[in-house]
């Protein structure tokens, strides 16, 4: 993080960060792996370990390319225009943005350092989990495609993507995010240490369906009063997939 606010300084943008959020959770399962060496079994420690890296860098290196040549984000630009400018701004970015988003890699991290830990071979929890992360996985790397090709076509200019999984959640990357996170941390929920750490999906959880993540993202879109997206978000679930609401013939609604 703090490489990642180095760069955003020489650059004046801070969009950055974003990648380096899917990177730093793979720095800190990489560096779990190594020190639990002789510690916690071998096939749960590569299997947390693989989990993690896998979504991380796929996520990073989806946002890098969709940020290249863009902007600063309006997230960010709004957020930091609350300091003054000059070095107070950038103490407060340093502060906001990346130091508080270390914070949050290594709590959310927390039961992935726990699983390499712990010396019970994998079981049917540590393998359910796998497979809830393979959904989650496939929500958030489908739906971030889905809206790639969708966004690529200059006849979408201005539209709402309202198609693949995009018709079943508003957020079928965020909710796919979610399910990663419980997916990792069912890999130490068989051991009653394990809910020790059940706090991390939660805020996970938290941040991407209230925090940060679809609330910002959605006053964003509705500020530009963007057409359809009323009719939308009416008839589309907000973030566990759903089949769409039909209208009332009573109502209209």
């Amino acid at each position: 993080m703090l490489l990642a606010f180095a760069v955003g300084v020489r650059t004046g943008r801070h969009r950055g960060v974003d990648v380096a959020w899917g990177l730093a959770f793979t720095a800190v399962a990489l560096t779990g792996y190594g020190l639990s060496a002789g510690y916690g079994d071998g096939g749960r420690r590569a299997l947390a370990t693989v989990l993690v890296a896998v979504w991380g860098l796929r996520l990073a290196a989806h946002l890098w390319w969709r940020a290249r040549g863009l902007p600063e984000d309006p997230r960010y630009a709004r957020m930091l225009s609350r300091a003054p400018e000059g070095p107070a701004r950038t103490r407060y970015a340093l502060r906001t943005v990346y130091l508080l988003q270390a914070v949050l890699v290594w709590f959310v991290s927390l039961p992935v350092l726990a699983a390499q830990y712990l010396p019970d071979p994998l079981g049917p929890t540590a393998w359910a989990g796998a497979a809830l992360w393979a959904v989650g996985l496939f929500f958030e790397a489908v739906g971030d495609a889905q809206l790639a090709r969708f966004k690529a076509d200059p006849a979408h200019r201005g539209r709402v993507m309202d198609r693949g999984l995009w018709r079943y959640t508003r957020h079928p990357n965020y909710f796919g995010d979610a399910c990663v996170w419980w997916g990792l941390f069912l890999l130490v929920a068989h051991a009653p240490i394990g809910w020790a750490f059940v706090a991390s999906p939660l805020l996970m959880t938290w941040l991407l369906a209230f925090g940060s993540g679809k609330p910002m993202l959605e006053k964003h879109l509705s500020s530009g009063e963007r057409p359809g997206w009323a009719e939308y978000t009416a008839r589309t679930s907000s973030f566990f997939p759903l089949p769409p609401r039909r209208r009332s013939p009573r109502t209209g609604g």
